[in-house]
């Protein structure tokens, strides 16, 4: 029965802004008693077009630790937020952002991850960011864990491989709740949680010695199910703290389409997509969905569960879903097609998309199908908390940055937003990443710029750290001021 009216535009209070996070933008690796971060210790990749943050050895671990240096290791480096902060707010604020996703770095509240208190120069650090956000009314979305947990953790316990490692973030997690209960309202729990059964990038755990596949994917969704559980004792704990807060999950969301109308194709499009939505159905939903069970069968994955994790599971459910999207991939039951050869997809080349330089496929459309997917599927409210376009910028002779590609790319998926919210999808905000140029999650690169603001450094680290806008820049700000209605 028709009910009212359908939505015609988004929420008075969308919260439009950017998302970035600590380990590739703040810098300050080894300053004021920070630790060392899993993050830290993983080498500038060699080819933007292969993914390689999960090829880790104990082995490299000790190599890294060893080079006191950033050169190897950019997201050492950043692009020194640490010591930009005001200034880059200030910028964020021009442009008129409503909210600020960023992270928190374990190891600088708590070095070692298992330290007896807390570091007060970290803890102060981020009293200082949320002060100066606060000053300019931006609302800080604060992601909890983001690929950067102690390093100490995955050498002393092989990280998130070992359930003691959720007593470890509660502590963290506890500590941070009460400091800064009164200045953050928005919470994730884990960056992409489904990068943990990638391996290291998301797990901390070293599987790379283990000979089998099955052997790494016990490791891996053991390590998931221990994140489950700290994520799930998270939200309680931090609705205890202040029941205001609103704590969400976050899943990298991947659109499959099936290579053709083939129902073999169409059940091999579904398996991928349950693959992607099985977190999200653990996180939302507060249980494992009986369609895993087949997989850790046939893996020979048995999961060590503590009597009550079920019920801590059911009790923990988030109060809304966050996710990235990127791109969308093309998946057949006898794959052979082109690959789309990106670093982090997976399957064939759909020839009706446009593809950026690191192999990611350009589907705006996927968006709205994929909040219409989430929405039916959760009924929660959806946040978009990363979504951008790589690309080698260039200063023209003009000492400009003329980035109209970036432009076209966030017009065309926020134009597919705006048709999931008249869809009646409940959308409660977009930041996009990344609103300043950052070091690459994937490969460490600085050439793969996302941001409104140039920074002025290369590859090696080489440069003035001068901040300078980008066409983008006036572009999303009026976009942000007619809250998404003016797009040209």
């Amino acid at each position: 029965m028709y009910k009212e009216q359908a939505p015609t535009g988004f929420k008075p209070d969308f919260l439009w802004g950017g998302a970035t996070a600590a380990n590739q933008l703040e810098g300050g690796w080894n300053l004021d008693g920070k630790g060392l971060t899993t993050a830290e210790v993983v080498k500038k990749a060699t080819d933007r077009k292969v993914f390689s943050m999960s090829d880790v050895s104990k082995e490299s671990i000790k190599e890294a630790i060893a080079d006191k240096s950033d050169t190897n290791y950019p997201k050492r480096r950043g692009v020194d937020f640490y010591h930009h902060y005001k200034e880059d707010i200030a910028l964020f604020a021009e442009m008129g952002f409503k909210s600020y996703r960023m992270s928190i770095a374990w190891p600088r509240i708590f070095p070692n991850g298992d330290d007896a208190e807390p570091n007060e120069k970290g803890l102060a650090f981020y009293d200082d960011v949320f002060d100066e956000l606060a000053k300019y009314d931006i609302e800080p979305v604060v992601t909890l864990s983001h690929y950067e947990m102690p390093l100490h953790l995955t050498q002393k316990q092989n990280g998130w491989a070992s359930r003691s490692t959720i007593d470890d973030f509660l502590k963290y997690t506890e500590t941070v709740f009460k400091r800064y209960r009164d200045k953050v309202h928005y919470w994730l729990t884990f960056n992409e949680i489904n990068s943990t059964t990638f391996g290291f990038i998301g797990s901390g755990s070293v599987d790379t010695d283990l000979s089998t596949t099955d052997e790494k994917l016990q490791l891996r969704y053991q390590a998931l199910h221990h994140q489950f559980v700290a994520s799930a004792l998270a939200v309680k704990q931090g609705h205890e703290i202040n029941s205001e807060f609103e704590i969400g999950s976050m899943l990298a969301r991947t659109q499959t389409y099936p290579a053709t109308p083939n129902p073999e194709d169409v059940r091999a499009a579904q398996d991928a997509d349950q693959a992607n939505l099985f977190y999200t159905d653990v996180q939302v939903r507060g249980e494992y969905p009986e369609y895993m069970n087949r997989f850790f069968n046939e893996h020979y994955i048995v999961l060590q569960m503590a009597p009550d994790d079920e019920q801590i599971l059911r009790e923990g459910k988030v109060d809304f879903l966050s996710f990235s999207y990127y791109m969308s991939t093309v998946t057949s039951n006898q794959p052979a097609g082109d690959d789309s050869v990106g670093n982090m997809t997976f399957g064939e080349k759909n020839p009706y998309l446009e593809t950026s330089d690191w192999g990611w496929q350009i589907d705006p459309i996927g968006l709205r199908i994929s909040l219409n997917t989430l929405w039916d599927r959760y009924r929660v409210p959806l946040f978009i908390v990363e979504n951008g376009l790589g690309a080698v910028d260039q200063i023209s002779e003009d000492g400009q940055i003329h980035d109209q590609y970036r432009i076209d790319y966030l017009r065309k998926h926020i134009e597919q937003m705006a048709e999931a919210v008249k869809d009646g999808v409940d959308l409660m905000g977009y930041t996009m990443w990344g609103p300043i140029d950052i070091i690459s999650a994937s490969t460490s690169e600085m050439s793969k710029r996302y941001g409104f603001i140039y920074v002025d450094q290369d590859d090696e680290g080489n440069g003035t750290l001068k901040r300078l806008k980008k066409d983008s820049f006036n572009w999303y700000k009026k976009v942000i001021a007619s809250n998404g209605i003016d797009l040209n």
